[in-house]
């Protein structure tokens, strides 16, 4: 993707402007990997890059605000409940998700929010069943009627794992957006998920999704395999092979794990996957998600997402609009799931936004 300049010359060195910025000045980064993503910045350099904050959790940075929860939340139609119970999550991503266990609920609280607080949109998630699927079908007529009355509302789903019927189901019922798992390691699937189901049926999801008019969102997790890489390449691969609209990275976080089971991926392992992910897929969005480790992993990885020329990051780490601005990278903001395309410019590469995407 790069036009092969070397790093240097007359402009300063990327290595350097990261050393002048506060927010990253003495993480321990690669050089060598600076250099390489500067000497193949070409087209990374050309793409706006969206900072994602989404309303189902608060955020706030040293350069930019959050929005109203209510803006795009996401529910669960299980509430906290998953019957696979996976060793990184277990469940614990379900819970700061909006329950919506009866559709008439979901029905009410959507229209409450559109009314009262300018609602755009909302993920519709839950918990897994022992096969790894969601039981959404009785929320169709609802999510129909939403769209009907409500055009420009966006909704997105966390598919699980479905055949060509579920993934029609989906489209009938007006889902704009389809985001998928991709685990490429059979072992991974057996040990962390819990689950007894082949690599294969993730393509075959993934082939059945892309059949449709849904805009389709695979999602890689760095460092599923209690924290190391291990099918990460292999699912790379196959999101490859279909028309997928986005792919979503994101990085396990074993925080929400019993202590010591998992660790923390090497942050610049997660860097050069990142980079594997853009060149792998040139011309597609690739976007780093919510889910990642905090604190000095997450601006490390957050500045290799910068320089790696993904599309979008979601709850960017201080300094990320600097960092972006110093590389000569145009910005946007929108508060909405990184997956939908929604956006606001921001005028400049600092400073806050108004919180209305």
């Amino acid at each position: 993707m790069g036009d092969g300049r070397p790093p240097g010359g007359c402009e300063m060195r990327w290595v350097d402007k990261l050393a002048r910025l506060e927010d990253f000045d003495g993480l321990p980064l690669d050089d060598g990997l600076i250099d390489e993503l500067e000497a193949s910045s070409g087209a990374a350099l050309g793409r706006p890059i969206v900072f994602a904050t989404p309303s189902f959790r608060d955020y706030a940075s040293t350069e930019l605000r959050g929005c109203s929860r209510n803006s795009f939340p996401s529910f669960s139609v299980t509430g906290g409940a998953c019957g696979l119970n996976c060793d990184h999550c277990r469940g614990e991503i379900l819970k700061p998700m909006r329950p919506a266990t009866t559709p008439i609920g979901l029905d009410r609280t959507v229209r409450h929010l559109i009314a009262t607080q300018n609602l755009q949109g909302f993920l519709l998630s839950g918990g897994s069943n022992r096969r790894n699927e969601v039981p959404y079908e009785r929320y169709y007529p609802v999510v129909e009627a939403l769209k009907r009355d409500f055009p420009r509302l966006r909704i997105a789903i966390h598919t699980a794992l479905t055949d060509e019927r579920g993934a029609r189901a989906m489209e009938a019922a007006g889902i704009d957006t389809a985001m998928i798992d991709v685990i490429g390691a059979e072992q991974t699937i057996r040990e962390v998920y819990h689950l007894d189901r082949p690599v294969e049926d993730f393509e075959a999801t993934l082939a059945a999704l892309c059949a449709t008019r849904m805009e389709v969102t695979p999602h890689i997790v760095i460092g599923l395999h209690y924290g190391r890489l291990l099918g990460e390449r292999a699912a790379l691969e196959i999101v490859a092979r279909h028309p997928v609209a986005s792919l979503v990275l994101v990085v396990v976080m074993p925080f929400y794990a019993k202590p010591g089971l998992f660790a923390v991926p090497e942050p610049n392992a997660v860097g050069r996957f990142l980079w594997d992910a853009r060149r792998r897929l040139p011309h597609r969005r690739v976007l780093l998600g919510c889910a990642r480790p905090a604190g000095l992993h997450k601006r490390a990885v957050d500045a290799y997402a910068i320089m790696a020329g993904l599309d979008g990051i979601a709850f960017p780490a201080d300094g990320a609009v600097a960092l972006a601005g110093a590389i000569g990278r145009p910005c946007l903001q929108q508060h909405a799931c990184c997956s939908i395309r929604l956006g606001t410019a921001l005028g400049a590469t600092t400073g806050q936004p108004p919180c209305a995407a």
